[in-house]
């Protein structure tokens, strides 16, 4: 896209623990997104908020019935690609691994560390190689209008930080929580990660937003929180981030040009298979995600 382009963006929305919908949302309608990558979570939910179309996407489906590691980030950041969606706002519970971040706080993640092994990291294998970059793995963009939006309505949200990804289902042990806060990390989960990777291979502008439910094993409370008190704080976080979100869609979907960190072009030099030796199969499958610069 020429920078002087203007697009008409579609807003989508990733849900993680706690957050299953979307308040508000006119002409709902749950349909099913097919992908050569296999099945997304769920059924996607369109919509429009505010005359802004939107596309909501349950993580671990509704129900909540698919753990991280068996999530098809592949199929869910294709199906949302193939839904026509531009910019992603993707919201997830954490742990804690600061004492200036309880129970309850919002963080808006701009650096993740990816300890997740067990996933299929990119819609690049063998037939295609392609490298994108990855230093700055969040759209300053989202995050400027996610902070705007926050302050205006008197939300507190830290506006940058470090999430660690670990594979799980487990928690972490005391050794690796202590270990992550030397590395300076601020939140730990188990799911941003290949998501942001793959959104920025599909040039998809990608945000998230973490909100706490607790600390991490590495703090003295974290023995006595008991799941009713985590299930509680995940509630009231899901509440507070669908009245966030009602305020981001609209301000996202306003008529832009490219995005000047370069997000919607990531793959302009990344591909390093010259075409004649590409896999046909493989370049099928990519029609989504790599269309733009495949048709060249």
């Amino acid at each position: 896209m020429a920078e002087h382009d203007m697009i008409e963006p579609v807003i989508g929305v990733i849900g993680g623990s706690g957050l299953y919908n979307i308040d508000g949302l006119e002409d709902r309608e749950w349909r099913k997104v097919e992908t050569p990558w296999g099945d997304p979570s769920d059924e996607l939910l369109f919509g429009r908020l505010d005359g802004v179309r939107c596309v909501f996407l349950p993580r671990h489906g509704r129900g909540h019935a698919i753990p991280p590691s068996d999530l098809n980030y592949r199929a869910n950041i294709d199906a949302l690609k193939r839904s026509g969606v531009t910019d992603i706002v993707a919201v997830s519970a954490v742990g804690s691994l600061r004492d200036d971040l309880p129970p309850g706080s919002f963080v808006l993640v701009d650096q993740f560390i990816d300890r997740s092994f067990a996933r299929q990291k990119s819609f690049f294998t063998t037939g295609c190689v392609a490298h994108v970059p990855m230093a700055d793995p969040t759209c300053p963009r989202i995050g400027d209008v996610i902070a705007r939006e926050a302050g205006r309505l008197d939300f507190a949200m830290r506006k940058g930080g470090t999430y660690l990804v670990m594979e799980g289902p487990q928690f972490s042990t005391r050794a690796e929580s202590e270990l992550y806060r030397q590395w300076g990390c601020s939140v730990i989960g188990m799911t941003n990660m290949p998501e942001a990777k793959l959104a920025r291979e599909a040039e998809m502008d990608y945000a998230s937003i973490a909100m706490v439910t607790d600390f991490d094993c590495w703090h003295e409370d974290h023995d006595s929180v008991t799941v009713d008190a985590v299930i509680k704080v995940m509630k009231r976080n899901g509440e507070r981030a669908r009245a966030l979100l009602t305020a981001v869609i609209p301000a996202l979907g306003q008529a832009r040009g490219a995005c000047h960190a370069g997000c919607d072009r990531a793959l302009e030099h990344a591909l390093i298979t010259p075409a004649d030796k590409r896999d046909p199969e493989l370049m099928a499958k990519l029609d989504a995600v790599a269309g733009r610069v495949l048709a060249r």
